[in-house]
């Protein structure tokens, strides 16, 4: 199946807000485990970016896993900014030590100009052009960062992506629903981001399969 694109930015408010409120502790505690997984060997310190952060739920998560991280999310939607702004009030534990920054990649700047951690999470299915991601991690990973990268991975068929919508999401709004179906179209295959890693001189991530709907790429930046 081919891809097809789906809009790069999330900025109607109710969609955000039904994006804010829904229920991802399984997927996003995934993604902080895999990465502690991944780079059990290291203790994880200093400041980590993370593109496309959206409301911020996994840049939240990572942050309390790894205490001596302070985290910087980016992310081009106002409205998801907004949610995430509001949700982070709540959250004096960790307030303190995370940053969240409206801008569109490639034009916007990081607080800083490098990271000894970045990660990404549902941003690579997000990009018409998906070299927009990698070249930030080149641009902001300091050598021996880890990098980790979680994405949806585009099924067969549209029957198949039917089949995980409502494996996955049978419960959730009408909205979240169709995002979802339409991410899982918009997503690349493993094929196609081992290509972007070679044009991108990332080649030394790991691209690995996870369950039947997920993706990650990792390692460490050369």
């Amino acid at each position: 199946m081919r891809r097809i694109l789906e809009p790069e930015l999330m900025e109607d408010p109710i969609q955000s807000l039904a994006y804010a409120e829904a229920d991802f502790e399984i997927p996003h505690n995934m993604f902080v485990r895999l990465f502690q997984e991944t780079f059990c060997k290291d203790e994880i310190s200093g400041f980590v970016l993370d593109l496309g952060c959206g409301p911020g739920d996994v840049l939240f998560r990572f942050c309390r896993a790894y205490p001596k991280c302070v985290v910087h999310g980016i992310d081009g939607s106002e409205a998801m900014l907004r949610c995430g702004e509001g949700i982070l009030k709540r959250k004096p534990d960790i307030r303190d030590r995370v940053e969240l920054v409206c801008g569109v990649l490639p034009g916007c700047k990081a607080p800083r100009d490098q990271y000894q951690v970045v990660i990404s999470n549902s941003l690579l299915h997000h990009l018409a052009e998906p070299m927009v991601l990698w070249d930030a991690v080149n641009l902001y990973a300091c050598h021996g960062a880890p990098i980790f990268i979680m994405d949806l991975r585009r099924p067969a068929s549209c029957d198949e992506a039917v089949k995980l919508v409502n494996m996955y999401a049978a419960n959730e709004p009408e909205i979240l629903r169709r995002d979802f179906y339409y991410s899982l179209l918009a997503a690349f295959e493993m094929d196609e981001i081992l290509v972007q890693l070679r044009d991108a001189n990332l080649d030394q991530l790991q691209v690995k399969a996870i369950g039947d709907r997920h993706v990650t790429i990792a390692g460490y930046m050369d």
